[in-house]
């Protein structure tokens, strides 16, 4: 499988704390596909598993979330060194045990979790796993639940 090492400039994503590298090479003709593309990247050697997507723009690009930033301590205006190769495994969350306990006592918000898409689905879980203490994973549980029952998709 082929892999794309390249140098790239971190860039701003407007009105929020969010950033973004652009791919260079054209996705179409690189994975056959004018959409999103699944994909394993590495940024300064720091792993995660997300897309290309085309937002616009000739290019297609992929986030960096702010604990990676935070990890190679660089931010908008710097630059990083990017490895991607296409992903084409099952992706699939793991779903810590309380959670999935609450989740099957309503049938319906379970089928609605299981419904969301991986990058959904891995929010809510790192959402909730990424609580200091152990009364805010309770909340944090709660409040998901609360948030699936009202259909929404994302945290």
């Amino acid at each position: 499988m082929k892999t794309y090492r390249f140098k790239a400039l971190i860039k701003k994503l407007p009105g929020i704390d969010g950033a973004y590298i652009e791919f260079p090479y054209n996705v179409e003709t690189e994975f056959g596909s004018k959409g999103q593309v699944k994909v394993l990247a590495t940024f300064d050697g720091v792993p995660y598993r997300g897309s290309l997507v085309k937002m616009g723009g000739d290019c297609h690009w992929i986030g960096i979330t702010q604990a990676i930033r935070k990890q190679i301590a660089k931010n908008p205006g710097d630059t990083v060194e990017v490895n991607i190769t296409k992903d084409d495994a099952v992706r699939t969350i793991e779903i810590p045990e309380d959670f999935k306990t609450l989740l099957q006592k309503n049938t319906e918000i379970l089928n609605f979790f299981n419904k969301l898409s991986y990058t959904h689905q891995r929010e809510y879980v790192n959402w909730i796993n990424d609580a200091k203490k152990e009364e805010t994973r309770v909340r944090r549980m709660e409040k998901t639940i609360e948030m699936l029952r009202e259909g929404k998709r994302g945290k």
